[in-house]
């Protein structure tokens, strides 16, 4: 949980530099997920929350970025 919380702070981090290259609304989203597994995670730990969420959330975003071979 500490590791995936850490990755997805160093994701908001860098969507909020300004001179980040991913669009406005992209960063944004990013921003978001990172602002909802922050509050899951710490849910996790204290026993009020489950952590399949934070898992689909990690396969989906792996999943959106994995090479896609029909589309070549």
């Amino acid at each position: 949980l500490d590791w995936n919380r850490r990755l997805w702070s160093t994701l908001a981090t860098d969507c909020s530099d300004p001179d980040n290259a991913l669009s406005n609304p992209l960063r944004a989203q990013i921003i978001s997920i990172s602002l909802f597994v922050s509050r899951h995670s710490s849910a996790v730990m204290r026993g009020d929350e489950d952590f399949e969420p934070l898992i689909d959330i990690n396969k989906t975003i792996m999943q959106g970025l994995a090479p896609n071979p029909e589309a070549g």
